[in-house]
């Protein structure tokens, strides 16, 4: 009896074709959507480089430099500490730098290969698939959660349920802890949750990223690619004839139709697909690739593993869909080379030498000087005038480093306080000190002077400038 490709009933479950004469904007909940399990090299690739992302996400928190965590996003203190450079409000325009050449990179990337932030390392997708793993192993693949979503309560349905959704509470929570570990002590926080010894925003963070988390990537899953994230819409805009895409080949395709192996389709007036809809089965967002673009696509390639495989079984050449551009599906050749994907490349390379200048010019020293003001100046019992500041000196290396004050303006000064002060990495230190002139000096109501710190090797010195009182 000759072999052909069908598909199990089993697996038919709401699947339509789209009526492309029919315009409906309003949105309505859709159905859940099964997804076929399928192997192939795109999907080993996405899985080992999504395992690799999770492995040095989950990794990060527990570095150490110079004895302190290597990542520490201190929101409290306001400063980030990122392995040897410890950013303050200060330093607002690194992160500014950083979130632009961030921006542009992914720009450029889409404008040459479409949604492969999406489909490759995109944190929704990455959980999503894991989420996925995991109720494959309590519920069985596509046909048998099909059947077991079917089929009436009983005991065995409980507990695949329920070892299910606990397995799902169980990675959102350590997934939730180590996020939160980027922005407090993660060794004590883990500590500190599972003996009940954290305060009252530790475990608010903690069970509300363990609810989103186990919300987006259990229940929400597509609903958050195709309605909720921006990337989604604006994703057009970057989009050309010579983007690489994953795209359907209806050229070879069509007109599609079931066939026996080993008939020849061609003698039928047949395209190479056979119309079994594998690609929509396997589809994460449940859309069918055939019709073209479609936002909801993530360029994830599951389709095109599944269609190979296809291919394969039938004897026909692989690649009916693949990665491959507009100009390419209609004979033309592909541009790498074009004016929107130079300007990204081009504002990228920009934004990352102002990002490096800005690193490599930052001083790992800066102070800050307040007069007091509740007495503009005193006379000491000497007779020279006073006037009182507060000097906030900030050590934005990761050593302690040792600061001697100084001040410069007048001739003859005497400054009393601490002037040689040590400061831990990262900290700052609040010094108050009163600066006496002597009144032969003092020629006019208000003078310049400046307040000079300097390390005791001399490599770091910083001036600030401010003004000395006598009215």
């Amino acid at each position: 009896m000759e072999q052909k490709v069908k598909v199990m009933a089993a697996d038919k479950v709401k699947i339509q074709r789209p009526d492309p004469n029919k315009k409906n904007n309003d949105y309505s909940p859709r159905s859940r959507i099964y997804v076929r399990d399928v192997k192939g090299k795109l999907e080993y690739f996405r899985r080992t480089f999504g395992f690799l992302l999770l492995f040095v996400f989950a990794a990060i928190p527990w570095l150490q430099w110079n004895g302190d965590q290597a990542v520490l996003l201190d929101i409290a203190n306001q400063r980030f500490r990122i392995f040897g450079m410890t950013l303050w409000p200060q330093d607002l325009t690194i992160l500014a730098w950083i979130s632009i050449v961030a921006a542009f990179a992914l720009f450029f990337v889409t404008t040459l290969y479409g949604r492969v932030w999406c489909g490759f390392m995109c944190p929704q997708t990455t959980w999503t698939f894991i989420f996925m793993w995991i109720e494959k192993k309590f519920e069985g693949p596509r046909n048998k959660q099909i059947a077991l979503d079917r089929r009436p309560w009983d005991v065995d349905k409980l507990w695949r349920k329920t070892g299910k959704h606990a397995a799902w509470l169980l990675v959102a929570l350590l997934t939730s802890m180590t996020f939160v570990g980027y922005f407090t002590d993660v060794s004590n926080l883990f500590v500190n949750f599972w003996t009940f010894n954290v305060g009252f925003w530790a475990i608010f963070s903690v069970l509300f990223f363990t609810f989103c988390t186990y919300g987006n990537a259990g229940w929400m899953r597509e609903i958050m690619c195709t309605h909720m994230c921006p990337y989604a819409r604006f994703q057009s805009a970057m989009f050309d004839q010579d983007t690489v895409t994953v795209s359907y080949d209806p050229n070879r395709g069509e007109p599609r139709g079931p066939r026996s192996r080993k008939a020849d389709h061609k003698e039928q007036g047949l395209g190479d697909c056979i119309d079994c809809y594998m690609c929509v089965q396997v589809c994460p967002t449940g859309i069918d690739i055939r019709n073209g673009l479609q936002y909801e696509c993530i360029n994830c390639g599951a389709c095109v593993d599944a269609c190979n495989d296809v291919m394969d079984k039938m004897n026909y050449p692989r690649g009916l869909i693949r990665f491959t551009t507009e100009r390419n599906l209609k004979g033309g050749r592909t541009r790498k080379t074009r004016f929107k994907a130079v300007g990204y490349f081009v504002v990228m390379v920009a934004m990352t030498g102002l990002l490096i200048w800005d690193i490599s010019t930052r001083k790992p020293l800066e102070v800050d000087v307040l007069r007091d003001r509740n007495q503009l100046y005193s006379i000491s019992m000497e007779g020279w005038v006073q006037n009182v500041y507060t000097l906030k000196v900030l050590n934005k290396s990761q050593l302690p480093q040792t600061f001697t004050i100084d001040v410069a303006g007048f001739e003859r000064t005497q400054l009393s306080g601490n002037t040689t002060v040590t400061i831990d990495g990262g900290s700052i230190a609040t010094v108050p000190v009163t600066l006496a002139v002597h009144p032969d000096d003092v020629t006019q109501r208000v003078h310049d002077i400046r307040f000079v710190v300097t390390s005791t090797d001399g490599e770091v010195t910083e001036q600030h400038e401010t003004s000395f009182l006598y009215e």
